[in-house]
C-alpha cells in the first residue's frame, strides 16, 4: 500500500461520518417539504405516485416557490386519479392543460408527454416496465438504460407526429445520449429506486448501486466544499464523477446522501462561505 492510500480511506472514512448525520438530521419524511417528491406523498396508489413522480421531477427547475405553485395548479387539473387521466388522455384532457405554464414549459408541452405515456402504460402498464426494458443490469450505470428509455420515448412521439420532436418535449425528456446531465430524470428515479423515510421506492428491478446523483449548482458546490470534485460546470461528465466519489464512499446506493446534502442548501440557504449561522453545521470545517 502506498504511503498516500492511508490519508485516501482515513479522509473517506471522515467523509463518510459527516454524511451520515447528515442523513440521520435530514433524511426524514417530515422535512421533504418544499422538495417537489411531497406531492407523490399526496397520493396512496402506487400507479399514481409513479406519474406524480415523472411529471414533479420534470417539472423541479427553476425557484422553488414557483415550482410548487406550478405542480399544484397542474394536479389540480388533473383531478383524484392522474394515472387515470393520463391512461385516457385525449383532446379533452389536452384542452385542460392547454393554459397551464410553468417556465418555458407549457400546457402544450406537457400533453405531447402524456401523449406518450398514455401509449407506455396502455402497453406495459406502467413506466417502470417500459424503462426495465432497456435496462441492463451489466451496464456499470443507469445513464445507457435512461437514454434509451428517452430516446424511445421521443421516437414513440416522432412516429405520430410527422417525424418531428419539439424542443419543448425534448426537455422534458433530457436524454444522456444528447448530452444532457438529467438531473430531472436521474431524480425520479432516486425517487423510485430507493426506499427510506424520503425516497418511495416503488421499482423493484433496478439496483440502486447503478443510480447517478443528481447534479446541479447546488451539488455541484457542496461536492466541492467536500473536495468530492473540481470543476464549477453541470454536466453528464461531472455527475458522473461525482457518483463515482460517492461510490467509494457508498458502493452500494451512491445517491443515499443526495437529499440531505440538497436539504443544507435549500432550509440552511448555504452558499459555500462561512458565516455566523453556519457554527453547527456538519460541513462548517470545509468552507472557506
Amino acid at each position: 500500500m502506498s504511503s498516500s492510500q492511508p490519508c485516501l480511506v482515513s479522509g473517506r472514512k471522515k467523509i463518510r461520518s459527516i454524511l451520515e448525520r447528515l442523513y440521520r438530521k435530514y433524511n426524514r419524511r417530515g422535512l421533504i417539504k418544499p422538495d417537489p417528491l411531497q406531492f407523490v406523498y399526496n397520493y396512496t396508489e402506487p400507479a399514481d405516485q409513479e406519474i406524480v413522480g415523472f411529471l414533479a421531477a420534470d417539472l423541479a427547475y427553476g425557484r422553488v416557490e414557483q415550482i410548487e405553485r406550478s405542480l399544484k395548479n397542474l394536479f389540480g387539473r388533473m383531478g383524484e386519479s392522474p394515472y387515470k387521466f393520463v391512461l385516457n388522455f385525449s383532446e379533452t384532457q389536452r384542452k385542460k392543460l392547454r393554459s397551464f405554464k410553468h417556465r418555458f414549459t407549457t400546457g402544450d408541452d406537457i400533453s405531447d408527454l402524456l401523449s406518450v405515456l398514455r401509449r407506455v402504460l396502455r402497453r406495459y402498464g406502467s413506466i417502470e416496465a417500459f424503462f426495465i426494458e432497456g435496462y441492463r443490469a451489466n451496464d456499470e450505470n443507469i445513464v445507457p438504460a435512461l437514454a434509451r428509455f428517452c430516446d424511445q420515448l421521443c421516437a414513440m412521439h416522432a412516429r405520430n407526429n410527422g417525424g418531428t420532436v419539439t424542443t419543448g418535449l425534448k426537455y422534458l425528456l433530457a436524454s444522456p445520449a444528447r448530452g444532457s446531465a438529467s438531473k430531472r430524470l436521474n431524480l425520479f428515479l432516486r425517487w423510485m429506486v430507493r426506499v427510506d423515510d424520503v425516497d418511495v421506492g416503488l421499482w423493484k428491478g433496478v439496483d440502486k448501486s447503478k443510480l447517478v446523483v443528481p447534479i446541479d449548482v447546488h451539488m455541484g458546490r457542496l461536492c466541492r466544499i467536500l473536495g468530492l470534485f473540481e470543476h464549477r460546470t453541470v454536466s453528464l461528465s461531472g455527475a458522473l464523477r461525482i457518483t463515482e466519489s460517492f461510490a467509494k464512499i457508498e458502493p452500494d446506493d451512491p445517491a443515499k446522501y443526495d437529499f440531505a446534502l440538497s436539504r443544507i442548501g435549500i432550509l440552511e440557504d448555504c452558499n459555500g462561505r462561512r458565516r455566523s449561522q453556519c457554527q453547527d453545521c456538519e460541513l462548517v470545517e470545509f468552507c472557506k
